[in-house]
Order: C-alpha cells, then sequence, then structure tokens
C-alpha cells in the first residue's frame, strides 16, 4: 500500500471522527453504499450519544433493511440512546469495547435478540417492559431481519436501560421502580439464571 493511499485513508477516518461528535445527538441515516449506517470507532475519550432512528424510508432504502450501528471504544465508558418513534425502524447495534463500562437505553418496543458478555444489570424499566420480548444470549444465533438486534462485547460493567417511546425520553427510574415493587412479577434475569454456564466448557 502506498504511502499516499495510507495518508488518505487517516484522513478519511479522521474528517469521519470530527463529522461526529462524542456528545449529544446524532441522527442515523441510510447509507447503501456502506456496511454501516453510524459507525464510530477509535475514538478515546467518552462517548455519550443519543442515536436517533429515522421515522420514514430512504430513497432506494430496502424495505426489510435494518438500520445498522457499530460503535468502539477501548478503556472509556460508552453510553447510548436508541431513540425511535412510530413507524419504528429496525435495528442492528454492535459495541465493541475492550474493558469501558457500557450502558445502553433501547426503545421501550424493543423486540429480539441481545448478545452479550459478563453479567449485565437490567434496569427496572427494562424488566418491566422489554425482557419479555428479549431473547437473551441465545447459542443458536439467526438474522430475523423483522426484528432488532444488539450485540455488546466488553469486560466492563453493561447495564441495559429503557428510552420510552411514547415520552421520547429515558425511563423515569422512580416510577418504574415502584412498578417493580408493586405491579411487576418479572425477575431481572441475572437473579434467576447463572450466566457462568457460557464460560464453562
Amino acid at each position: 500500500m502506498s504511502s499516499d493511499h495510507s495518508t488518505l485513508s487517516f484522513e478519511k477516518s479522521r474528517l469521519l471522527l470530527d463529522h461526529f461528535s462524542t456528545q449529544g445527538k446524532q441522527k442515523v441515516k441510510y447509507h447503501g453504499e456502506s456496511e454501516w449506517d453510524f459507525h464510530m470507532d477509535g475514538v478515546h475519550q467518552p462517548l455519550n450519544l443519543d442515536l436517533i432512528l429515522p421515522h420514514y424510508r430512504a430513497r432506494h432504502q430496502p424495505i426489510d433493511h435494518r438500520m445498522s450501528m457499530f460503535v468502539a471504544n477501548d478503556h472509556q465508558p460508552i453510553k447510548l440512546k436508541v431513540c425511535r418513534n412510530f413507524p419504528r425502524s429496525k435495528f442492528y447495534l454492535e459495541v465493541q469495547a475492550d474493558t469501558s463500562d457500557v450502558t445502553i437505553w433501547l426503545p421501550s418496543d424493543f423486540k429480539g435478540q441481545i448478545h452479550h458478555t459478563g453479567k449485565p444489570h437490567f434496569s427496572a424499566g427494562f424488566v418491566n417492559r422489554i425482557l419479555s420480548n428479549v431473547r437473551l444470549n441465545e447459542s443458536d444465533v439467526e438474522e430475523f431481519c423483522g426484528e432488532d438486534d444488539v450485540v455488546v462485547v466488553t469486560r466492563g460493567r453493561i447495564s441495559f436501560r429503557m428510552w420510552d417511546v411514547q415520552t421520547s425520553r429515558p425511563e423515569n427510574t422512580h416510577k418504574e421502580s415502584l412498578r417493580r415493587i408493586f405491579g411487576c412479577s418479572r425477575k431481572a434475569p441475572e437473579t434467576t439464571i447463572d450466566w457462568d454456564f457460557l464460560l464453562k466448557d
């Protein structure tokens, strides 16, 4: 590979990182020519992003297309809110974080599968509103284009929370905690399942 080509590749990557802020709202747009509709890698600083999914289908976007998002960051915390409104855009989110702590707010109408490493923490809102529609770490990985899909790989702490599609805000922690106490009998997975079996031969 020539040095000129390497320089151009580096400049392209640098401009891509400059274009995306590491804090605040980011609109996810369909990019038919790219592997990812949203891609952020190698920022080396804390990320706190609201990933705004489109509420309409872009021109030339296939009907069954899932918005694909990839976020990677080493040794720095990652906070991602996946925000969508009706009609909902299905999505695939992959997070590669090495040792970083990862917190993800998933929309309350999430339906699909989640694959993760370690023992995550699930908020009251997630347990109340999302858990029943989730397949967690199923061994037979299949592609369901009509569903959502999340993959999180990190040796750090993982937390899953809820983004309320009705209020367009993160979950009301106090309200969801009261609902857990007085109206919800479901238990968070980490209290009922021995996730250590994933590490056994």
